[in-house]
């Protein structure tokens, strides 16, 4: 089953200077180039985002002491 899609439009300087940077690539189109590229943007925002549970506080906060960012 096809993936429905949507249209994003770009100017047409950047849609040119993608088509430059996926010459030579795996990368098949300027969409496939740019729905990659934003998927990997989300990714960061989204891990920015995330909630540390006790645990992985604590051993943050363990690694920045052995380091001496805290006392």
């Amino acid at each position: 089953m096809k993936e429905k899609k949507k249209i994003v439009y770009l100017p047409d300087q950047l849609y040119s200077k993608i088509e430059q940077r996926i010459l030579n690539t795996e990368f098949r189109s300027v969409d496939g180039y740019v729905a990659f590229v934003l998927e990997e943007v989300l990714k960061e925002v989204e891990e920015e985002g995330k909630i540390y549970s006790k645990e992985e506080e604590e051993e943050v906060k363990k690694r920045l002491r052995e380091l001496g960012y805290l006392d």
